[in-house]
């Protein structure tokens, strides 16, 4: 077990200093002209700004949530929940930072050099600093859980062995220890990619309905007074909420597995001995660790190179290669080592010792290939987006029609590669397979999360080049490498959803085993009424979830339209470059429509299974995550496709390819209210749906000790009896 954990922290103080390397290394470099660093500044200032006063709104809510888990049932969960809030937070804060420095050092690198290949490598280098920070942190944080609760508190020791707290609740220890730790990664992640995903598309849909197709200005014109906010929100919600989404989900797979490994042991006591439940319970953090040290290796491959080609996409994927097959081959070996020879037959291994590494590989598999598929649908070089594009020549309707298309279409691949990945993996190594190709899919997540920061500090280069009004040929290098970022971002978010689903899967699962007798088959019986109105409640809630987002941005995209246009009628010189814009305000709309926004919907993830749970009881709770879970999946993989593509679309308008259309054209109007429909599905919707389910699934196996000894319809029932 030793040997296990140093290897994991090993792995994660390397990442961490390769972020910090790179980090310093990024703020080294030149920041260009004096109105270069000027508008930096006051994206990094802003940017700054808004993740306070979020952080400010969450330490409350993270401590009301602590404390009650301290008082309802135990101290440790609480603090392992504090735990995991500080590494999420942590994570999202230095991602944010460094891509608010690196930026500008992109924008400068283009002007000073012309070439894309540097400009490229200067911009991953930016984002690693994220990625390698969600692996670090996130492995950080389970080692520390590990070696206070785990060993320190004996909780290892006695993996199996009940408490009762004060409530009467029993629940095993370590489980609820890892279970809190999850759960703080959750809710950081939560909030930021609410809060930022209102605030990013609030101020996009403002600057780009007013600017582009009002004022006919250029996107990220100087002129534009929303243009700051919409560069801050692309730090605030792209950056450190993708970052938090990541950690969260790649927390979430591995805890899953952990946790799932002791409920199997629970169930199966006489097939698997307690040697065989020490190792389950150490190999996803095994596999993981493998797969950052892979990871780093995957980073460095790319930075080290001196002369990177022109084609984003090849040396970009080339990185995410390297680290996806080292991290099979690191896991093959780790496989090998920690049941090579053991007696597995307790357990569903059909194929003996290597059988979770197949597990595992499935969900590394399933998650490339769910990438080409995000890829094929949201990139300007293949056909949907394209269509999308020429159906623009004849007016917003067809754009919006095609784009709705396009989306709906692209649920069904990916869908049908997850539910192969699923069946093949629980096939050869059962439910606890099932789980590790959850945790296979993001165990080079460090690898996607610097490809995906990518994009964004691309989109702020671009702007920061437009309003210090540099010659075309340094925008048209950033624009390349952010329609690249579009489409490694719709990527990222098939990662995201498709490694929910499994790890949502594996928990919904340990939450049937902590309520149920263990030595019964385990079934959720859709044809009984409760669990199947809990499944119907359950399909309806993500809508509801959704719909709530995308007015939230609503209301303050109008406020933020009313403002870019109080602005040039107040002030006529704006336009003709005679008065300078009032960026702070525009600033302040944003930041103050995402805190007032955000709070609804992101209790509403917390409050819904609790309440549920204490109303009607634990089997309506398991249908509700079935429903929510389903629904979310289709729902996520829509908004991030179709809302990719409509961007892209326009994009690819923007390029020329389409004969007598350009920037300025019917057809660019009709793809820029295309994109603006998109905009809160792909960065405020389609990203927060994986978050719900997972967080629904952590704080119903949490509290589901509680509510299923105490709940209203149980005491009516006894009444009636």
């Amino acid at each position: 077990m030793s040997v296990v954990l140093i290897f994991v922290i090993i792995a994660a103080v390397a990442a961490l200093a390769l972020a910090a390397a790179n980090y310093y290394g990024i703020k080294k470099m030149d920041e260009g002209t004096e109105l270069m660093q000027e508008i930096a500044s006051a994206i990094r200032i802003g940017a700054d700004a808004f993740i306070k006063y979020e952080y400010k709104v969450l330490l409350g809510v993270a401590l009301i949530v602590a404390v009650a888990l301290g008082v309802f049932v135990s101290w440790y969960t609480g603090v392992c929940f504090v735990l995991g809030t500080i590494m999420s937070g942590c994570a999202g804060w230095v991602g944010m930072k460094a891509a608010t420095y690196a930026n500008v050092r992109v924008t400068n690198t283009a002007r000073t050099t012309k070439k894309l290949g540097k400009t490229l490598q200067i911009a991953f280098k930016g984002g690693s600093v994220m990625g390698l920070s969600v692996g670090g942190f996130a492995l950080l944080g389970i080692f520390i859980v590990y070696v206070v609760f785990g060993l320190g508190m004996g909780q290892l020791a006695n993996a199996t062995t009940d408490v009762t707290n004060w409530m009467g609740v029993t629940f095993v220890p370590f489980t609820m220890s890892l279970s809190g730790y999850a759960l703080g990664c959750s809710l950081i992640a939560l909030f930021n990619r609410i809060g930022g995903g209102i605030y990013t598309k609030a101020a996009d849909m403002g600057a780009d309905l007013v600017g582009k197709t009002e004022a006919g200005i250029p996107e990220d014109d100087p002129r534009n007074p929303a243009t700051i906010a919409d560069n801050v929100g692309d730090n605030v919600g792209d950056v450190a909420g993708l970052g938090s989404d990541l950690l969260e989900s790649y927390m979430g797979a591995i805890t899953a597995a952990i946790i799932l490994s002791v409920h199997l042991y629970l169930s199966n006591k006489t097939g698997i001995s307690t040697e065989l439940l020490q190792k389950l319970m150490l190999y996803p953090l095994l596999f993981a660790a493998g797969g950052l040290i892979s990871c780093v290796i995957g980073v460095i491959t790319l930075l080290a190179r001196k002369n990177l080609s022109d084609n984003p996409h090849k040396e970009l994927n080339g990185a995410t290669w390297v680290s996806a097959g080292l991290t099979l081959v690191f896991g093959l070996v780790s496989t090998l080592v920690m049941f090579g020879g053991m007696d597995v037959s307790g357990i569903d291994f059909k194929l003996g010792a290597i059988s979770p590494w197949i597990g595992a590989a499935t969900g590394v598999i399933a998650g490339i290939l769910i990438g080409f598929i995000a890829e094929y649908y949201t990139s300007y070089d293949y056909n949907p987006t394209k269509k999308i594009a020429s159906a623009s020549v004849e007016g917003a309707a067809l754009t919006i029609t095609q784009g709705l298309a396009v989306g709906m279409i692209s649920c069904m691949a990916p869908l049908i590669v997850l539910g192969v990945s699923l069946y093949v993996s629980y096939l050869v190594s059962g439910m606890f397979g099932v789980a590790m190709a959850g945790a296979g899919m993001l165990s080079f997540v460090s690898a996607t999360v610097s490809v995906d920061t990518y994009g964004p500090i691309s989109d702020n280069a671009g702007g920061i080049a437009e309003m210090s009004k540099l010659e075309p040929a340094v925008r048209e290098i950033t624009d390349t490498l952010d329609s690249v970022g579009n489409t490694t971002a719709a990527i990222g978010k098939g990662f995201a959803i498709g490694s929910a689903s499994l790890a949502t899967l594996s928990l919904m699962i340990s939450f049937l085993y902590s309520f149920n007798d263990p030595t019964t088959p385990l079934q959720l019986n859709l044809m009984d009424p409760l669990v199947l109105v809990g499944a119907l409640v359950g399909a309806a809630l993500p809508y509801l979830f959704s719909g709530m987002l995308i007015e939230a941005v609503a209301k303050a995209a109008r406020k933020m339209v009313d403002e870019v246009r109080r602005q040039f009628k107040k002030y006529p010189g704006i336009l003709n470059g005679t008065q300078k814009p009032d960026y702070k305000t525009c600033i302040e709309i944003s930041s103050k429509g995402a805190l007032a926004e955000m709070k609804v919907p992101s209790l509403m993830s917390i409050l819904v299974p609790i309440t549920t749970g204490f109303l009607f009881g634990p089997w309506f709770v398991g249908g509700l995550l079935l429903g929510a879970t389903i629904s979310a999946i289709m729902l996520a993989i829509f908004c991030g496709n179709a809302g990719g593509a409509w961007d892209n679309g326009k994009k690819y308008i923007e390029t020329g390819a389409i004969q007598g259309q350009g920037k300025g054209s019917e057809a660019h109007a009709a793809g820029v209210i295309g994109d603006t429909v998109g905009d809160p599905l792909k960065d405020t919707v389609g990203p927060s749906l994986d978050i719900l389910i997972k967080i629904m699934s952590t704080v119903s196996l949490i509290t589901v000790a509680v509510f299923n000894r105490y709940n209203l319809l149980d005491w009516i029932m006894s009444l009636v009896k």
